[in-house]
């Protein structure tokens, strides 16, 4: 909220886990900051987070006007990490980061 509150304030965001709405509560869209969003912003999610589905955050996105990317940790929740996920979400973050802000 503070990015889009204040362009400039970065670069570029990464988002981790990016609660979109509250457990199973999905009327309750925390999205109203995004159509004013103008900072690339990367979006790491967990495809079993219970924060929003990855539909749903592929859908929200769409609000951005600026760059978006999701990066997608698969069997992974809120917290990204499972015992699946462990060894690979830091590497797979990281690397998806350089990844989009590479001229």
């Amino acid at each position: 909220m503070l990015a889009a509150a204040e362009p400039g304030l970065a670069d570029g965001l990464v988002l981790l886990a990016y609660p979109l709405h509250p457990p199973k509560k999905p009327e309750q869209l925390r999205i109203d900051h995004f159509p004013t969003l103008s900072t690339p912003a990367l979006f790491v999610h967990g495809s079993r987070d219970g924060f929003g589905s990855i539909a749903e955050l592929t859908a929200a996105l769409k609000l951005i006007p600026a760059r978006t990317e999701l990066v997608t940790v698969q069997s992974a929740g809120h917290d990204l990490f499972s015992a699946k996920t462990a060894d690979a979400v830091t590497t797979t973050v990281v690397k998806a980061f350089w990844k989009f802000v590479a001229p």
